[in-house]
């Protein structure tokens, strides 16, 4: 990786900039690679002098002292030419960093994604895949936000995009293919899936079949594939439940002795499954379709999500993930799948 720089958006973040320098400074030293960190020099430089970093010629500075806050309109981005994640986004444009790392405005970053990065030739629409935990693996979520309105030929390209992430980043050899519907039988579902269905099953993909809610998180298909609308929906509600279940369990066990000497005999078992569900531990959510790796990281996230968001940026080009989806995208949809 000693090759690659990455340009990390230093301003966005409820933790920036000092959890995300740190985390460029970990990215740096644990794998070896160039991080460009983008936003107010003053502040960084203050960052790394007392990390003891400053100087390191793996760090280096990008000064860009404007930021695109939460409540801002995504579009606000293209005209705010100094915020951190504007100058970000050109840097890779211009093939100066080879990857960008961003835990801000998730809508800025898709601009940014979609028209300062840019999208490969053959993608209509870029879109995110987040790999939920699955008591086999992982299973690919597509689209969860990047497009809340989708036609069926775009839902048939999130299936490919899908499939590709799956078999290239996670290793699934035959990735299985479902179409998120209200029912497992052709012909389920509203019109928009009623009308992807018999496009899926045109393509070379392995596509099973219509799958349900229930199985996002059981481990029967590898990917499944909805329009952003639903599959944001569903993603922050998983991520509301999974607080609440934890929340709750902690009251619980609170509540008594025994509960509480219970927990302490479980606690490797619950240290093990906090990893498996832990964000930081998968450090963000790729664009999936942009030209270079786009990797949105969450709002809270530390230095170990923020390095680890860049070791994902890494994997999608030591993958060489773009190449084989353009040739993906080109083999396993035919003609007619495509209008």
């Amino acid at each position: 990786m000693e090759n690659l720089g990455f340009a990390l958006d230093c301003n966005g973040g409820d933790f920036a900039p000092l959890e995300t320098v740190r985390g460029g400074i970990q990215a740096a030293r644990e794998l070896k690679c160039r991080v460009y960190l983008v936003g107010d020099r003053e502040e960084i430089k203050s960052i790394l002098e007392k990390s003891g970093e400053f100087g390191n010629p793996r760090l280096e500075i990008v000064h860009a002292p404007d930021n695109v806050g939460m409540e801002e309109p995504p579009s606000s981005v293209l005209r705010k030419k100094n915020s951190s994640l504007y100058v970000a986004g050109k840097l890779v444009r211009d093939g100066v960093a080879q990857g960008l790392i961003s835990a801000g405005n998730t809508g800025a970053v898709l601009a940014v994604g979609k028209f300062i990065v840019g999208t490969e030739e053959e993608v209509e629409r870029p879109a995110i895949g987040v790999a939920l935990p699955n008591p086999k693996g992982r299973t690919v979520l597509i689209d969860v936000g990047a497009n809340v309105d989708s036609k069926p030929k775009h839902l048939v390209q999130f299936a490919v995009i899908g499939h590709t992430y799956a078999q290239e980043i996670l290793g699934i050899e035959k990735p299985r293919v479902g179409l998120l519907s209200i029912g497992e039988e052709e012909g389920k579902g509203n019109e928009l899936v009623k009308e992807t269905y018999p496009l899926l099953k045109q393509t070379g993909l392995n596509f099973l079949g219509n799958a349900e809610g229930r199985d996002i998180y059981a481990g029967t298909f590898d990917v499944i594939v909805c329009d952003g609308f639903i599959g944001n929906v569903i993603l922050k509600a998983s991520e509301s439940l999974g607080l609440a279940i934890l929340q709750m369990i902690k009251e619980e066990i609170d509540k008594s002795f025994l509960a509480r000497f219970g927990a302490f005999l479980l606690l490797p078992a619950l240290n093990r499954f906090r990893k498996k569900a832990d964000f930081t531990e998968y450090g963000g959510t790729p664009l999936l379709g942009a030209k270079k790796p786009v990797i949105i990281t969450h709002g809270k996230a530390n230095a170990k999500a923020i390095k680890n968001a860049i070791r994902v940026a890494a994997e999608f080009l030591t993958q060489d993930f773009n190449r084989k989806l353009v040739e993906n995208l080109r083999s396993l949809i035919p003609h007619e799948a495509r209008v």
